[in-house]
């Protein structure tokens, strides 16, 4: 990943947020503070307005027709991810569209590692991982006898290098990694690791879920074999994502789904397959996702994501210093370098019932295990509440959630 510089003005904080239609909407009769962004960020009207532009204007299927408005649709559709994987510094034809993150290590773990990994053979993840990130690889160790190897992190939450390096065998055939933790907002020296694997000559994976909204992704400067990434969590729709992959890697491996679109030639006696990336892309896509996770690139480029990055880090120190000033809040993991969320607990409480009386002061944040449970229990807890700022909320939102928790602990603990 690549640091983060400064960008010339964008538009003001106050633009932005007016572009959210979400945000303009009022919760329990008190204004919304969105602080959920790492399970899904709201969509700001350019990319509304993408997806209804398709929907409205041109509905039609890609690649297949001869009639003008699927010949539009095409145009968009690939145009789109033209633009969504030079955000991510990689060429158009790295880029294949998934439903998400999730989708995009199923399709690596069905396609690329089932044919390049045999019994014996290990995985390496971290301690960090989010279930995306391990139960695919569970499902691969079932059906061919690969063994799944957990490097594990320190109290902090730190993922160190050196343990990385430590859990390296001559067995090791792929490291799976996140760059961000969705649980405690670890960031991962992913780069570093993606190095000392490619000198050891092993296969990468890097989970880019919770790094592509927060701040510049370069996939040549990450040097990871794979990138896989979620629409939703930067502006863009539902359903939509990618997985990014070395040409010479992706040209190698098998079709991952049978159908439309992917094969070239079909007979009933065999079919030969299309081009990459459309080899990876059976049947009807998600056309309006794809062109509405275009709309989100380009907005989040008018903006500028080293002022992103710089923005939300100030907001995460001002986070962390409002819960650590209240009184019987812990915070759960407390990393060298933090992106997008921090993880709390308040004495006596469980978070589900601090989300919920969050929720009646207007305050939308995550209550639960996020999808990461091993992390979770790594850190002796069965769950968190997890505020996940970005870079559109405001230090008086931040102030009103610092109230509302104080109000609760008063009046409920």
């Amino acid at each position: 990943m690549t640091e983060a510089p400064a960008n010339s003005p964008g538009p003001d904080l106050q633009t932005i947020r007016e572009s959210i239609p979400a945000l303009h909407r009022t919760i329990h009769d008190r204004p919304l503070i969105y602080l959920d962004n790492a399970a899904t960020t709201p969509r700001p009207q350019p990319v509304i307005d993408a997806i209804t532009k398709y929907e409205s204007q041109f509905p039609a299927n890609v690649h297949r027709g001869v009639h003008t408005m699927s010949g539009e649709a095409t145009a968009a559709y690939e145009d789109a991810r033209r633009r969504i994987a030079a955000f991510l510094g990689a060429n158009t034809a790295e880029l294949i569209f998934t439903r998400g993150t999730t989708e995009a290590i199923n399709l690596v773990a069905g396609s690329w590692a089932t044919a390049n990994l045999k019994a014996g053979d290990e995985i390496l993840v971290s301690a960090l991982e989010h279930h995306a990130n391990i139960v695919p690889w569970q499902l691969l160790c079932q059906r061919i006898g690969t063994t799944l190897k957990v490097v594990d992190v320190l109290d902090t939450g730190d993922l160190m290098l050196d343990a990385v390096a430590a859990a390296i065998t001559d067995r090791t055939g792929l490291i799976s990694m996140t760059a961000v933790s969705n649980a405690i907002g670890t960031v991962t020296p992913i780069a570093d690791i993606c190095e000392l694997a490619r000198s050891r000559g092993i296969a990468t994976l890097v989970d880019a879920a919770q790094l592509t909204p927060h701040m510049p992704v370069n996939m040549a400067e990450l040097n990871c074999d794979f990138l896989a990434f979620s629409g939703h969590k930067m502006f863009g729709p539902t359903g939509i994502g990618g997985l990014i992959g070395r040409p010479e890697l992706l040209e190698a491996m098998p079709p991952w789904q049978g159908g439309g679109d992917m094969i070239r030639t079909v007979t009933f006696e065999q079919s030969t397959w299309n081009s990459v990336p459309w080899k990876f892309e059976a049947g009807t896509p998600n056309v309006g996702g794809a062109i509405g996770l275009g709309a989100a690139v380009d907005w989040l480029q008018q903006i500028g994501m080293g002022t992103i990055a710089n923005r939300e880090q100030a907001l995460l120190s001002d986070a962390v210093a409002r819960l650590t000033s209240i009184d019987r809040v812990q915070l759960i993991g407390e990393p060298s370098k933090r992106a997008g969320v921090v993880s709390f607990l308040i004495d006596g409480m469980h978070p589900a019932d601090i989300g919920a009386m969050l929720d009646r002061h207007g305050v939308a944040i995550r209550a639960g295990h996020h999808c990461a449970e091993p992390t979770m229990a790594r850190f002796g807890v069965s769950a968190t509440a997890r505020l996940a700022p970005s870079f559109y909320n405001t230090e008086s939102e931040l102030e009103a959630t610092e109230t509302a928790l104080r109000r609760i602990i008063d009046v409920f603990g």
